[in-house]
């Protein structure tokens, strides 16, 4: 499943990168988005883009097309 496919509150935990999702791998990487952390969505803009998701202990915001690239599982 896809960042996108998750609500305010949910929590997942990254599994990986998505087909195509090599453009932002590198810097997903070094934001500490790596297999097996932990993530929940704190907020959603009004109109979908960006995302906020809250990752090991800090706030972080995503572009729609950034989070497209993280698959992430449901916990």
């Amino acid at each position: 499943m896809l960042l996108r496919d998750l609500h305010v509150g949910e929590r997942a935990r990254v599994l990986g990168f998505a087909e195509g999702g090599g453009t932002y791998r590198r810097k997903l990487l070094s934001m500490g988005l790596t297999p097996g952390a932990e993530i929940s969505i704190t907020r959603v803009a009004p109109m979908g883009d960006p995302v906020e998701i809250r990752v090991r202990g800090f706030a972080l915001s995503l572009r729609r097309d950034e989070a497209d690239a993280l698959s992430v599982e449901r916990l």
